[in-house]
């Protein structure tokens, strides 16, 4: 079995390829994929280069781990039918070359174990799922506090400002630097960080990708207060410790999405409390990959670039 797969052989060098896919085991399905979205966080740093070093990692790659599709082959065992439509949180079914996300492929083989049906009805919107699961985990877990700053008006920004909304909390601000990137808020104030003079900030998200950023984040919060670092960063994270000390801040991690992010996150879209309208803004067709990622990557109107798999060919 063969198919169409975006292959990234180094920064900037990126093509779509025919590729053998494994043949599907037990307890695997087979996904025909209809649209898959492209990261602005951690395949930009694959693009660019600037990726630290994971376990796995490395060239040549398929990208993506924001697919949605139908499922063309199950075994009864699975829990899923042939038409089911599903997002796909990438796959590894390509030999040799290495998929540890592996999602940007007109076909995928993955256990079904990792797939999540979604209603069809969300068709190329449908790609967000795990950013909106992922905003949804940095909010709900350790017993967290809902953000009344939120640092980054892009997708991911959008998502938790759009969550903090929906759970009746105090709407939060949200910052953003690039006035390109101020328009389309829901309900809350989009601000340029000079702006805002307020430093009693209890509870501050922080999804602008920027590891300078933390100093001026301190700075802007309250006694015991609480930085999330729910983006993700290409370098070391550094601060001055003092004024951390004085204001004894807490500093936590947000990674991704559990089995519980999954099934609210579904409830919630579902039940229309959370929408994902407007933010999905631009779609090419797979095979023009190279012209994609650079307006994925380049153009601060881009929040979500989106690959139609349908025109692969």
């Amino acid at each position: 079995m063969k198919t169409d797969a975006v292959i990234m052989t180094g920064p900037k060098k990126l093509s779509v390829e025919s590729l053998i896919v494994s043949e599907p085991g037990a307890g695997e399905v087979v996904v025909e994929i209809k649209y898959s979205g492209i990261s602005t966080g951690t395949e930009k740093l694959f693009w660019s280069g600037q990726m630290p070093h994971f376990p796995g990692m490395g060239y040549p790659l398929v990208p993506g781990y924001e697919s949605v599709g139908e499922v063309v082959s199950a075994a009864s065992n699975t829990g899923f039918n042939i038409g089911d439509s599903v997002f796909v949180p990438g796959a590894n079914c390509f030999g040799e070359i290495k998929g540890l996300f592996g999602g940007a492929a007109k076909t995928l083989v993955t256990p079904a174990s990792r797939i999540i049906k979604i209603d069809p009805g969300m068709r190329s919107d449908g790609v967000l799922f795990a950013l909106a699961a992922t905003a949804r985990h940095s909010i709900a877990g350790f017993g967290s506090e809902l953000p009344d700053l939120i640092v980054g008006h892009g997708v991911l920004g959008r998502l938790l400002a759009r969550l903090a909304v929906a759970a009746g909390g105090d709407v939060p601000t949200v910052w953003e630097s690039n006035e390109e990137r101020m328009s389309g808020a829901q309900g809350y104030e989009v601000l340029q960080p000079s702006a805002d003079k307020k430093k009693d900030y209890k509870s501050i998200y922080d999804v602008s990708g920027d590891p300078s950023i933390v100093n001026e984040l301190v700075d802007r919060l309250s006694k015991g207060g609480e930085i999330v670092l729910a983006g993700f960063y290409p370098g070391n994270i550094n601060f001055a410790f003092p004024a951390a000390f004085m204001k004894e801040a807490r500093l936590r991690v947000s990674a991704e999405f559990n089995s519980e992010d999954v099934g609210v996150t579904r409830a919630l879209i579902e039940s229309g409390d959370l929408s994902l309208e407007g933010l999905v803004t631009n779609k090419q067709p797979a095979k023009n990959v190279s012209k994609a990622y650079e307006k994925a990557f380049n153009d601060p109107k881009c929040l979500k670039m989106v690959l139609d798999w349908r025109k692969a060919a």
